[in-house]
């Protein structure tokens, strides 16, 4: 007899039988920790190898760049006295926008008990942190002097009175970044105690002396008793009650530094939401590109599945519409305000020297998320993979549109200008890319890339959903053949 489960499909598939080739088995909570273990314990292979050089090449000629933006100062990017924010601030708020997914599916999503979350929110928080470091690297290059980074904290000073200039918008990012980074952290690293101590205990069982010392400093002593979990599980609901505001506060934060100006395309009160929403769109396309990347290098498909990536589709399609509704609103209050200096910076978006970033950001942004309103297109990883890096560089588009073009013309025309990036300029850009991605690699060989603990609650609840499906549809059919 067979019984058929109502269930939905399983977050966690079946794995090839090893015994019987061209079968599947039930995944077990064994084979869980030996995959994810596997990817730690392993040396490293030569995709891993590869991926990594090339993240250290880009990560060296970044620093050069830095070097020379340090060494002879800001006048090395192709700022001017017309257009004074340009790819520095485009780049400072493009990364934080990808660091808001890691909190959305770690903090969020936790609270609302979607199961979904489990393979990817690993990933997703370390992410936020790297983002977030690359954005704060961003003010640092800014700042011209990074030396003299720590006036823009509150604290104590020789001189007694002096304070930070509390209505500058430097000042509030450095707030906002700096909380953020730190509620951040201490998620992410509070998650990965569980797993520490199982590779602890696999050090421990295979005699390997070095990795069970480190990795049981790490885990700080947890021993998996009932009261370590209770703990571990309250502590995780208050901080991802803690984490959940700062979604929302971060980004509108960054979005204050434009919409408290009087500039025509900034002085705006929809950048709040809109940069929220713009945000959680490309954070969520960023982690696309690294779970599909991870899952092919460390051969994750049975545990980042297609149920994840189409799940994770749905909130970029859902974001997507979110940002093209407020580019509309844009144009609407510009030609509803009546103020012709407003109407002049949109149509000057569309049709001015800078048509082509603008184009640029509305295909990218509003067009190609539309692609998965269709099943087939949400479930081909291939497809995935291209639209969330082509949602990213339209969202980066979106952040130079927004600075660059609002500046280049303001009241004067006398003043206007036009801003075009030295190699410098990109050079700092890939320096961001190479930290990131050093710093991703780094975390992926040496941490557990996925959650075991919460997979495995999964896994088990999933096979008892299963069973008692089971268990009903067999009483149905044993009731109705009874009768």
């Amino acid at each position: 007899m067979q019984v058929t489960s109502p269930v939905r499909e399983p977050l966690v598939l079946r794995k090839p039988d090893e015994n019987n080739p061209g079968k599947l088995r039930t995944t077990t909570l064994a084979d869980v920790t030996n995959d994810i273990c596997r990817q730690v314990e392993a040396a490293p292979n030569m995709r891993w190898l590869l991926a990594m050089l090339i993240s250290l090449v880009a990560f060296a000629w970044g620093s050069y760049t830095l070097y020379r933006t340090w060494w002879f100062g800001i006048g090395e990017w192709g700022l001017n006295k017309t257009i004074g924010w340009a790819w520095d601030i485009t780049n400072f708020v493009w990364w934080v926008g990808i660091g808001h997914a890691g909190t959305l599916i770690s903090a969020i999503l936790l609270l609302f008990r979607q199961k979904w979350r489990t393979s990817i929110n690993r990933a997703a928080e370390a992410m936020t942190i790297f983002a977030v470091i690359c954005a704060g690297s961003f003010i640092l290059m800014h700042m011209g002097r990074p030396w003299l980074a720590h006036w823009a904290l509150p604290l104590p000073n020789t001189y007694g009175s002096l304070w930070v200039n509390f209505n500058s918008p430097l000042v509030w990012d450095v707030f906002a970044i700096s909380t953020y980074l730190s509620v951040s952290v201490v998620f992410w690293y509070i998650g990965l105690i569980p797993d520490l101590a199982t590779i602890r205990e696999r050090a421990i069982r295979d005699g390997r002396a070095i990795p069970a010392f480190i990795y049981g400093c790490l885990s700080f002593g947890w021993d998996g008793s009932a009261k370590t979990w209770a703990r571990y599980e309250m502590v995780a609901l208050v901080l991802a009650g803690l984490s959940t505001p700062l979604v929302l506060s971060v980004h509108t934060i960054v979005s204050f530094d434009f919409a408290t100006s009087v500039i025509p395309g900034w002085h705006t009160t929809i950048f709040p939401p809109y940069f929220v929403a713009g945000a959680i769109f490309s954070g969520f396309a960023m982690v696309l590109t690294l779970m599909l990347i991870t899952r092919h290098v460390f051969k994750l498909q049975h545990y980042i599945t297609l149920a994840h990536i189409e799940s994770m589709n749905k909130v970029i399609l859902l974001t997507g519409s979110i940002v093209g509704i407020a580019y509309l609103t844009e144009f609407f209050i510009a030609w509803y305000s009546g103020v012709e200096y407003e109407s002049y910076a949109f149509l000057n978006r569309m049709f001015g020297p800078y048509w082509w970033a603008y184009w640029s950001m509305m295909t990218c942004n509003v067009i190609s998320p539309q692609f998965f309103w269709f099943r087939a297109m949400r479930r081909n990883i291939y497809v995935t993979f291209a639209l969330s890096i082509v949602v990213n560089i339209g969202m980066w588009f979106e952040r130079f549109v927004i600075i660059v073009t609002s500046l280049h013309r303001d009241f004067l025309p006398s003043s206007w200008s036009m801003f075009w990036p030295t190699y410098v300029d990109v050079g700092d850009y890939i320096f961001s890319f190479g930290l990131f991605f050093t710093a991703f690699f780094l975390f992926a060989k040496f941490l557990p890339v996925v959650n075991m603990a919460e997979v495995k609650a999964v896994l088990a609840s999933s096979n008892e959903e299963i069973q008692e499906a089971g268990l009903v549809e067999a009483e149905k059919e044993a009731a109705t053949a009874a009768h």
